[in-house]
């Protein structure tokens, strides 16, 4: 069975500070991180705070198509020989990711599997949810961590959820402001959409600076390239925003091409247009050999029901993941023809072997 949430942030101080004990003392950690705002922010809290408290930690963030789950990189994972495994922000599976390896999910999208003896520290179920930096900086709590670390727990908050009932976010935006909260997390969010989809300038500067400001403010060549990034996901966005949508009953979908991770960009931005509808937006060209879609709907509909009622019989895990009100997933041309005509729009094919 699943994990249930954490409570309070005691509960995943403590629960983190049981599972680093496990961890082999004579080889580095190892964390492996999602490229969003919200997984680059809690690998930025756990590296800094272990740095900090002299256990330091390598860090792998997973990128287009990766999955901790995957033999690939399974097999990159036993090359390395971590002292232990913190997984942030990427899902949690069936199954060891790596056997014999204590491990530490640290998330809050609904559980797929129980990933073995794998602790699990998990918002998902929990009102309001902590997305995965704040998991994090709760965490961190039993390493005595820097203390100028609150920002990135909130940047997490801001750059995933832009909302939350947390006293945390309140007295960031306090200090730090809204505003600079709002712009740094997007500006993180950029590179991570773009084709190259490079997280590095990003965790660089989470890694680095002391505030949302001094990201913003200049100096560093990583903003500059987050600025960059920002620009090309913006003029993607604007060409694919005037692909009209097509609707058949409850589902509206919008197909269009882009080596950029804008189909989410996309569904969103027609969410509130069709309010009736489940919008899905199909990106052909994101991942050569794959149809990555993003479903969103302000219906109220568990769009991950909704794709579990639709799946085809040869979807994988990239399929049906995150959240009941901001899912998608990803899907070979077979598997998504079978798919659209399951959803009534059977012109919707694709070539394929």
């Amino acid at each position: 069975m699943p994990c249930p949430p954490v409570q309070t942030p005691a509960d995943a101080s403590a629960a983190f500070r049981a599972a680093l004990e496990r961890f082999a003392p004579d080889r580095r950690p190892l964390i492996l991180g999602h490229f969003d705002a919200d997984g680059l922010s809690a690998t930025a809290i756990l590296s800094r705070t272990l740095e900090h408290a002299g256990q330091p930690a390598d860090i792998r963030i997973l990128g287009k198509g990766e999955n901790p789950w995957s033999p690939p990189l399974q097999g990159e994972l036993e090359a390395r020989r971590p002292g232990g495994l913190i997984v942030t922000d990427l899902g949690v599976g069936e199954g060891e990711i790596l056997r014999g390896t204590p491990t530490v999910l640290i998330d809050h999208h609904v559980p797929r599997g129980t990933p073995g003896e794998a602790v699990v520290i998990t918002g998902n179920g929990r009102r309001p949810e902590p997305t995965s930096s704040l998991l994090a900086w709760w965490c961190v709590q039993a390493l005595d961590p820097p203390g100028d670390l609150l920002w990135l727990a909130a940047l997490g908050l801001v750059g995933d959820m832009a909302e939350g009932d947390f006293p945390e976010l309140t007295e960031a935006q306090g200090r730090y402001g809204k505003t600079a909260l709002r712009d740094a997390a997007s500006l993180v969010n950029a590179p991570r959409r773009t084709a190259l989809a490079d997280p590095a300038p990003a965790l660089a500067l989470l890694l680095r600076c002391s505030s949302p400001k001094e990201l913003l403010k200049g100096g560093h060549p990583e903003t500059d390239q987050l600025l960059a990034a920002k620009a090309e996901v913006a003029a993607a966005l604007e060409g694919a925003r005037r692909v009209p949508p097509k609707v058949r009953g409850d589902v509206a979908l919008i197909r269009f091409s882009s080596p950029c991770q804008i189909h989410p960009l996309v569904a969103q931005s027609w969410r509130w247009r069709l309010k009736d509808k489940i919008v899905l937006a199909a990106n052909t060209g994101y991942r050569p050999g794959w149809v990555h879609f993003a479903a969103r709907s302000a219906t109220g509909t568990d769009l991950i029901r909704f794709l579990a009622g639709h799946r085809p019989a040869g979807a994988g895990p990239e399929y049906g993941g995150g959240h009941a009100q901001a899912t998608g997933g990803a899907l070979r041309p077979a598997d998504w023809n079978d798919f659209a005509a399951r959803i009534g729009f059977p012109e919707e094919t694709l070539p394929h072997e």
